[in-house]
């Protein structure tokens, strides 16, 4: 049994689903990069996204936090124009915004501290039966994306965060039977 949600659509779906969704990230350019595709995913599908995220990779500088930090209005104006990401003025601002962040938040810690100390270290295993069971947003990715928000991050909404979590694996939604359940390299 799998996740019907990656099985009932494209194979770039079943292999995100095998190969990434809820497997934990560590590496703060993962976790930076997956908080921008959230973003960006925002009033969007999945689909869409993944067929994006190549360009998405190569128009924010592969997702380095240092040199989309950097970026300046000249860039904003590059990226409203590039018809092959998705030119939403607000996502990308904030994705800027966002990188400038985590560099505050590395002076501290790593991005890998930050994020999984506020799930305890470890990933959260929900025990789901249906897709409909698994909910959009949490009380838990309420409170984290009130700290985020009040540490400067932008368009991070209790949904962006729980999708967030399932993608980095900082929560496990694979539904009970999913094969890829407690299989995470």
């Amino acid at each position: 049994m799998k996740c019907s949600w990656a099985y009932d659509t494209t194979p770039a779906m079943r292999a995100y689903h095998d190969d990434e969704w809820g497997n934990p990230q560590h590496d703060d350019q993962r976790l930076f990069e997956l908080l921008s595709l959230e973003i960006f995913q925002a009033g969007l599908s999945w689909q869409t996204i993944l067929q994006k995220r190549p360009t998405l990779r190569q128009a924010f500088a592969a997702f380095n936090i240092d040199r989309v930090a950097a970026f300046g209005p000249l860039d904003v104006d590059r990226l409203v124009a590039d018809p092959a990401i998705i030119r939403n003025r607000r996502k990308i601002l904030a994705v800027i915004n966002n990188a400038q962040v985590c560099q505050q938040i590395q002076r501290e810690q790593s991005l890998d501290e930050y994020f999984w100390r506020m799930v305890g270290g470890k990933p959260i295993i929900n025990h789901w039966h249906s897709p409909t069971e698994v909910p959009a947003q949490t009380a838990l990715a309420q409170t984290i994306s009130q700290v985020m928000k009040k540490r400067g991050f932008k368009f991070v909404g209790p949904k962006i965060i729980y999708s967030f979590m399932q993608a980095s694996g900082m929560v496990n939604d694979h539904l009970d039977g999913c094969s890829r359940k407690f299989h995470h390299d």
